[in-house]
């Protein structure tokens, strides 16, 4: 029989999110024909992920937010454990944020809308244009916003850090920005990949001390390996086993 949880994901949580995808989303989206930097788009996304954790009953301690300056631009590195990651981290930093994500995305009404009108970087992973991706970047740092990354490319199905991939590192010394490690644990508890239930649980945001990345115009696999391996391993120390 189905449990509790799963009665309450399909009944409750879906219905709810997706007025709240609904209603912001459209809000959204019309910030955008006024706002076109997407600054009021992203605080409905802030909105939008601060009650999806308090609907889902998700706890949120963040540490370490001391380390950064909320008037610098960064690049965020983080583990995927669970589609739970984006709402914590967006509710959490108090910055202005984008994403690069798979381009199949901007396809998802209301949500997919508001990635494409709000500025977020939608990759076509197949064949990923680098030089156009990195002149959008230029411009988000021209606005003073943040990017956020998750290198693994996929969320965990374990809970254990895979190899971070090179490729978004490439883009990150090209930039130039400073990379700030972030270590998610316990959102795969709250969601698992592949899964439909959600429950309530406890999620810690470790913010790791910024690494200056020094920019380098054409950057090689070796350099953005170096970097990877660099970064990965300060995120590993952060995740808390069994969180």
């Amino acid at each position: 029989m189905k449990n509790f949880h799963w009665w309450r994901t399909v009944f409750f949580l879906i219905p709810v999110i997706s007025v709240y995808t609904v209603v912001l989303g459209t809000l959204s989206i019309l910030s955008t024909f006024i706002d076109r930097r997407g600054h009021a788009a992203h605080r409905c996304a802030r909105a939008w992920s601060w009650l999806i954790l308090a609907t889902t009953g998700v706890e949120v301690t963040v540490s370490g937010l001391e380390r950064v300056n909320r008037d610098e631009t960064y690049v965020f590195v983080s583990n995927h454990q669970s589609i739970y990651d984006i709402p914590v981290i967006f509710a959490s930093l108090p910055f202005q944020l984008r994403i690069i994500a798979k381009e199949s995305l901007g396809r998802f009404p209301f949500l997919g809308w508001h990635l494409l009108r709000a500025g977020h970087l939608l990759v076509d992973r197949s064949n990923p244009d680098r030089s156009a991706i990195l002149n959008q970047w230029r411009r988000l740092v021209t606005d003073r916003i943040s990017l956020i990354i998750f290198p693994e490319g996929t969320r965990s199905a374990d809970g254990h850090v895979s190899r971070f991939k090179a490729g978004s590192f490439l883009l990150a010394l090209e930039a130039g920005l400073p990379i700030v490690p972030l270590s998610l644990s316990g959102t795969i508890h709250v969601m698992r990949k592949g899964g439909l239930m959600t429950r309530p649980g406890h999620v810690t945001l470790q913010v790791h001390e910024p690494i200056a990345a020094r920019k380098i115009d054409a950057p090689t696999t070796s350099d953005a390996r170096e970097l990877a391996v660099r970064i990965e391993t300060i995120v590993r120390s952060g995740i808390i086993p069994g969180a």
